[in-house]
């Protein structure tokens, strides 16, 4: 399905990045692993994916850096002479509420989760508009479509990543390249494990599904709008969160 296609997938070292990754390889693209700070991580997914016959490589960068997601791009983009696929994957919290948080954590949240993206996208346009074809996927979060408590930050972030999604699809449509957002709800990974068996007790009453996602979920719904099949498809928010956000 992806066979052929250079992908990027930032703070691709773990929980859903590290799946997307696995995914997309295992589709057929060649894997670029971005991480900040987690090389053993990442070097550990992009064996994974060597042992199963894929190609892939680790590239560090704060992606929140204007000059490091520079260099990414451009490293990825002379290594393998492409890029087809970009997932702004690279994200962090510090939760706290509003009249305890402070600047400098507000200011981390948004350098990575928005500005971060930005960065990212800043610099991979010019290559896909040479190419005349392009998969960006963003990833957003059901916090930033409805909001929650203690989360302004983060539900900030995420809002921006969905306004630049759309604003993004429009500028690049006629070019071929696709930009899409996916906003996962609950998923278990690092660090919805740290939670108390009440705070997830309380999180599924909030799910029509009743239980929490996978990251297969959101990996595989990256994979399908990364696809051929999902050319048509474009400016739009999936959210992949068990019925979450209706």
């Amino acid at each position: 399905m992806l066979t052929g296609k250079v992908a990027i997938v930032t703070g691709g070292s773990r929980g859903i990045g590290r799946e997307i990754a696995l995914t997309l390889a295992g589709y057929g693209a060649t894997v670029a692993v971005n991480y900040c700070g987690s090389k053993e991580k990442a070097e550990a997914v992009v064996n994974e994916i060597i042992k199963k016959g894929g190609t892939a490589k680790a590239y560090q960068g704060d992606v929140s850096d204007f000059e490091k997601a520079k260099e990414l791009i451009t490293e990825v983009s002379k290594e393998f002479g492409r890029i087809d696929i970009l997932v702004n994957n690279a994200g962090i919290t510090r939760d706290n509420l509003l009249m305890k948080m402070s600047e400098e954590e507000f200011d981390q949240v948004i350098n990575t989760n928005l500005k971060g993206t930005f960065n990212c996208l800043k610099h991979v346009t010019r290559i896909m508009l040479k190419q005349r074809s392009g998969r960006i996927i963003n990833m957003s979060s059901i916090v930033g479509v409805i909001g929650n408590a203690g989360q302004v930050n983060y539900s900030a972030s995420k809002a921006g990543v969905i306004g630049m999604t759309k604003s993004m699809a429009r500028e690049v449509a006629s070019r071929g390249i696709t930009v899409n957002a996916i906003a996962p709800g609950f998923i278990q990974t690092e660090m919805t494990d740290v939670l108390s068996d009440e705070v997830k007790e309380k999180l599924l009453t909030k799910i029509p599904l009743g239980r929490m996602g996978n990251v297969a979920d959101i990996a595989e719904t990256v994979a399908f709008l990364a696809s051929d099949k999902a050319s048509y498809i474009t400016g739009q928010v999936i959210q992949v969160d068990g019925g979450m956000g209706i």
